[in-house]
């Protein structure tokens, strides 16, 4: 039950933490932090979450990451399911805290967005589904590629939680005008949940094309950069 309840913890801050500076912090007056400090907002909640978590859960705060660490052979099946509940309800529960602090203000608008993922006329960009769905699938195999790299026995000790952190940090650079970046099930649905509307309807994409994403990049981490034993 540790291990699940540092998931929920994880998942929580990352949408707090990540959402909420979009929603409350990206355009403040005069003061806004931009998609910059959006980008270094999502890679904190991780790099902060890996140090204290990772000792207990292995810090995944993402469906897809703990799919693709299955697929590597770095995490039994059996835990799958119970990981993924507890990351969908911290995402859940994170995008709640963040919905009662952001209607304290006036004028708050929840039809404006909520830092939800989306595609065609509801991408940041207006880019298309096909778009969204190849930039979804490719910075989540990139990043489970960081991440297993990174935590190799052969790596230097100590330091993923910064490459993970400034990876996840590269993908939200490369990829807020697209898709406002997903790379999480459990960031998307969490948000979702609260707009409803064309957020639900779109977020199938940001499951699917994560978890493709987290696959490939396990497959190709696994069969192609592992050392294997002969």
């Amino acid at each position: 039950m540790k291990q699940y309840t540092a998931e929920f913890f994880g998942t929580c801050w990352l949408v707090l933490g990540g959402c909420g500076s979009a929603v409350l912090a990206a355009a403040f007056p005069d003061v806004g932090i931009g998609l910059l400090g959006v980008s270094f907002a999502f890679g904190l909640t991780v790099l902060t979450m890996a140090y204290a978590i990772g000792h207990i859960s292995g810090c995944h705060l993402n469906p897809a990451v703990s799919i693709g660490l299955w697929a590597a052979g770095r995490f039994p099946k059996g835990q799958l399911l119970p990981y993924i509940a507890a990351q969908v309800l911290g995402g859940i529960v994170g995008a709640g805290i963040l919905y009662l602090i952001a209607s304290g203000k006036a004028g708050f608008d929840l039809t404006a967005g909520f830092a939800s993922n989306g595609y065609a006329e509801h991408s940041p960009g207006q880019y298309s589904l096909a778009a969204a769905f190849i930039t979804e699938v490719v910075m989540t195999m990139m990043f489970l590629l960081i991440i297993l790299g990174s935590t190799d026995e052969r790596a230097p000790k100590g330091f993923a939680p910064v490459a993970i952190g400034l990876g996840l940090t590269l993908i939200h650079l490369i990829s807020i005008p697209v898709t406002n970046t997903s790379v999480n099930p459990a960031r998307s649905l969490g948000v979702a949940v609260y707009v409803g509307d064309w957020a639900l309807a779109q977020v199938w994409l940001f499951w699917v094309a994560p978890i493709i994403g987290a696959v490939l990049g396990a497959l190709i981490y696994t069969y192609l950069l592992a050392e294997h034993e002969h």
